[in-house]
């Protein structure tokens, strides 16, 4: 039987039903209380490890990332794309050469502007996941057709933000909590400060909200101060002073004395990485190789001197979320994106090159994701919304220059039955052969999460195993 509502069955919505319970002053069977201590298991990491997680937000374009090459289906491409398709004699310089061969002869290319990441996918540091996106449970095209509730489909496809949502939480917007945060909760014990777990150089994101972990927000030139408490007010120290004491003293109002707390944990959390990053300047080097004029890059600049502060704050466990917008191309999609990849290569090459000469290129894995895939055919100046997509993997414990999952059609034909149409749903909107819980259980093994507590990050993976639908995909050391 498949696992249908992540609100409704998972074993940590539960156990926090049975707390609320006796919160209102019901018994709790001593099992109840063993099986909450299992609940709050965690590692304690002796090493360090860190997930990136970069966002394009907006829905990438599929099929001008990961550009079919080979001349058969270069040309299906083609055909298909009509203006938007890239030339096949543009491709030459990211052509990529797998270690391990695609069947049927099948190659690819990586956008033009992608330089720096084929260079890093041919050279073993980076990986492509083919066709990748939010499942419930492993569909065919007839079973989606279907539209029946013995296979259900993720909820509100196609839409921004309920697909955003979707990807970081396994459920539609309105969610409070997402799976880089839930991994949070397992690894915040391994840290020092705890509250350094799960950061933020992009805002506030659910994906980085766990039950206990916090999602802690940075700015790209590092942590954002209360200037209240920080400096003189109305050119005035003796205010400043009493600012400080009014925000940091404890109170007698419950509500009052919460707020004062969360005022003391971000005053010091601010004050400590404030220090830590004056020993790591983003002018020195490995920092100052960043491209200029690029937001993502400023992101990861300060990603990597966070990583590289690790021991002066007691890191061992870290998720960052970084990410970048514009990718909603429903026209200018050739010169759109052409930008957009540039930038996003261009800034996981200097991050990846960080992570080297600070010795961490194996501990640090970076990884892409986005709203939705978008059409194989055209609207006449662009694509528009749909489903599956590929997305990058890059570190040194990725099992680099090679493809992982299955090489999608590359057809707009609406049969049923030929096998070769199973894995779009119209239009070229990939239906995702890999599932985003597959794909983040990947990446949770590596980090340290047991098998056993993969099912309390993600809410559907028990729905998937086996040779088709490996919980671990294989793509990390």
């Amino acid at each position: 039987m498949y696992l249908i509502d992540p609100a409704k069955h998972t074993r940590r919505a539960f156990l926090r039903r049975a707390g609320q319970l006796a919160f209102t002053g019901a018994a709790l069977p001593t099992a109840l209380n063993l099986a909450a201590i299992g609940e709050a298991a965690a590692f304690d990491a002796t090493d360090y490890k860190a997930l990136v997680c970069v966002f394009l937000f907006g829905g990438n374009d599929y099929a001008n990332t990961v550009i079919n090459y080979d001349s058969t289906s270069h040309g299906q491409y083609a055909a298909i794309r009509g203006g938007i398709a890239i030339a096949r004699n543009d491709l030459a310089a990211t052509v990529l050469n797998p270690s391990v061969a695609l069947p049927d002869g099948k190659q690819y290319a990586l956008h033009p502007s992608m330089t720096g990441l084929a260079g890093l996918f041919n050279g073993g540091a980076a990986a492509v996941q083919l066709n990748v996106g939010p499942l419930v449970v492993p569909l065919t095209r007839q079973q989606y057709n279907l539209n029946s509730s013995n296979f259900p489909r993720p909820p509100k496809l196609f839409s921004h933000n309920d697909q955003q949502s979707v990807w970081m939480t396994s459920a539609a917007e309105g969610t409070t909590t997402g799976w880089g945060g839930h991994i949070g909760d397992l690894a915040r014990s391994s840290n020092t400060n705890n509250v350094l777990t799960c950061i933020s150089v992009a805002g506030n994101t659910v994906f980085l909200s766990g039950d206990q972990a916090l999602s802690y927000q940075v700015s790209s030139n590092g942590a954002v101060r209360i200037n209240s408490l920080n400096n003189n007010v109305y050119g005035s120290a003796a205010v400043r002073a009493a600012m400080l004491q009014l925000a940091l003293q404890t109170r007698s109002h419950s509500l009052e004395n919460e707020y004062n707390l969360v005022t003391a944990r971000a005053y010091s959390t601010e004050g400590a990485l404030t220090n830590a990053l004056t020993q790591f300047p983003a002018t020195n080097a490995p920092f100052n190789a960043f491209p200029a004029n690029n937001g993502l890059a400023n992101q990861l600049r300060l990603v990597a001197r966070l990583i590289a502060a690790r021991n002066v704050l007691g890191s061992k466990r870290q998720v960052f979320f970084v990410s970048m917008g514009g990718y909603d191309l429903h026209d200018n999609l050739i010169n759109g994106q052409a930008n957009l990849m540039n930038q996003l290569s261009s800034a996981l090459t200097a991050f990846y090159d960080a992570t080297v000469q600070l010795g961490v290129a194996n501990q640090v894995t970076a990884f892409t994701a986005s709203d939705f895939g978008r059409t194989l055919t055209s609207n006449g100046d662009g694509s528009d919304h749909g489903w599956g997509s590929h997305h990058l993997m890059v570190g040194g414990a990725v099992r680099g220059g090679r493809f992982y999952g299955k090489a999608p059609p590359v057809s707009v034909t609406n049969s049923t039955t030929d096998a070769f149409d199973q894995w779009h749903v119209g239009q070229g909107r990939l239906l995702p052969s890999t599932s985003v819980d597959q794909y983040a259980a990947t990446l949770a093994r590596w980090f340290g999460v047991s098998a056993g507590e993969l099912g309390q990050i993600l809410p559907y993976i028990n729905n998937f195993g086996g040779t088709d639908y490996p919980v671990d995909l294989g793509f990390m050391a």
